[in-house]
């Protein structure tokens, strides 16, 4: 083989280095396709030509992608959530409710986080609201602390999984499926999570309960009306809205796009009617709804430029090429690559490795065959299901966890960065006991969607 043949090779290395640097993911996508392809013109295996086909694929593949004008309305719908005080009454309402169970605030915190993944894809703003939220007040009755950061983080990021997801939406665009599907398939895997994390809570809480100290009985309403009247006010909303989002999808009453705008008027409409809503809170709200949206998108113009050059230059020959030669089979191939996501997440961000992942291995996908394990058609969702799993752990996993950095910045001064490590290993371990289920057991993901969907 001459060095052209090695090109591909030579471009992801250099992007897994220059992702170190610091220097925005976007620009490193974009630049490293761009220089690999000059690159290639040099060596005749490239005609400048072809960098005109950049042009369609943007604009067709993400400008005018109506799959993906989902998102900027799922970031508005989570952003509100956070500004406007709903998920602070949430809260407040799980704590008392919960309060004469074993670890009752860390079983809220985890409750807060399910429903608001389910409402909202955005990990960055969940754990730092969480941890705003209910961090001081774990600590200040007395919780250990890597229980409290690491139920906190843990929960954070269940919005990753548990749709509607924007990680999910970009996997669907990637992986050329419905997006529908990929939701009703990541339903059961994510609440199965979030099942794992409230089992572990209340086991090792009931076993040492200096662990986390109950909340004094007279915190909250002392009256049954006054209670319904919380319950009513502070926990029925938020489930409104998860029906309305997540409803409308399983119900087919409306695609993904078009629940997300009912999920951000949905949100919207919250703030209004809890008196939530001002001028200052609706101009943060657009303003970090609009930066949140242009770094996405300006990384998927990065990677549409990077992949575009990788399969030019033979990316996609050269790695088929090269699974064949280890003779894997599909087994072997599928751990393989759950293995080098879990590793990537040490280092990486979910939609880094996600845009470097699939679009070099999605041909090799499709080939995979497990026999009567899963069905030829269902091996893509049920990988992108896997994935998902497997990339959750990327917030959690030192030394570049970004839920830890999150939660780190705007915790208590007392927190140490070494009680965050600590507490997220369980968690951790927990989730790739579920990502082994979800693989041993396909149902766990496919069961859904082919009842709600054939």
């Amino acid at each position: 083989m001459h060095f052209v043949d090695y090109l591909p090779a030579f471009m992801f290395l250099v992007l897994a280095l220059l992702l170190f640097c610091g220097y925005p993911v976007a620009f490193v996508l974009g630049g490293v396709g761009l220089t690999f392809g000059f690159i290639g013109m040099a060596f005749d295996v490239f005609d400048f030509i072809q960098f005109f086909n950049l042009a369609p694929r943007i604009w067709g593949g993400i400008a005018e992608n109506p799959v993906l004008t989902a998102i900027p309305m799922f970031i508005f719908m989570g952003t509100m959530l956070e500004r406007s005080g709903v998920a602070n009454d949430l809260l407040n309402c799980l704590q008392v409710l919960l309060r004469r169970v074993p670890g009752g605030l860390a079983l809220s915190v985890t409750l807060m986080g399910t429903i608001m993944a389910a409402t909202t894809g955005i990990i960055g703003a969940s754990v730092v609201m969480m941890t705003l939220l209910a961090l001081p007040v774990m600590v200040k009755r007395n919780y250990n602390i890597p229980l409290a950061t690491g139920t906190i983080a843990a929960s954070g990021t269940l919005g990753i999984l548990i749709p509607p997801s924007i990680m999910l939406v970009i996997m669907a665009d990637l992986l050329s499926r419905s997006v529908g599907n990929l939701f009703v398939a990541a339903i059961i895997p994510g609440f199965l999570l979030a099942g794992f994390y409230m089992l572990y809570i209340f086991v090792i809480c009931g076993a040492r309960p200096k662990l986390a100290p109950p909340l004094p009985d007279h915190m909250g309403p002392q009256t049954t009306i006054a209670l319904i009247v919380m319950v009513l006010r502070s926990f029925v909303p938020p489930l409104f809205l998860i029906f309305l989002v997540l409803g409308s999808i399983l119900f087919g009453w409306a695609t993904p796009t078009e629940a997300a705008g009912v999920g951000a008027a949905g949100a919207f409409l919250l703030a209004v009617v809890g008196r939530k809503l001002s001028w200052k809170v609706m101009t943060d709200v657009v303003e970090r709804s609009a930066l949140t949206g242009a770094m996405l998108f300006g990384i998927f113009l990065g990677a549409t430029c990077f992949s575009y050059v990788f399969r030019a230059l033979g990316g996609d020959d050269m790695v088929i090429s090269t699974v064949e030669s280890l003779g894997l089979g599909s087994w072997g191939l599928l751990i393989l690559l759950m293995g080098l996501v879990f590793f990537l997440g040490f280092f990486f961000d979910w939609i880094e490795i996600t845009l470097i992942v699939l679009p070099v291995f999605a041909p090799i996908i499709e080939l995979l065959d497990f026999g009567n394990h899963v069905m030829p058609r269902e091996v893509v969702y049920w990988f992108a299901i896997l994935m998902a799993v497997n990339l959750q752990t990327s917030f959690l996993t030192p030394p570049f966890g970004f839920a830890l950095f999150y939660l780190k910045g705007v915790a208590p001064p007392e927190v140490r960065i070494q009680q965050v490590y600590k507490g997220i290993i369980p968690f951790v371990i927990l989730q790739l006991v579920g990502l082994g289920l979800v693989m041993a057991f396909p149902d766990l993901a496919l069961w859904l969607p082919r009842l709600l969907l054939d």
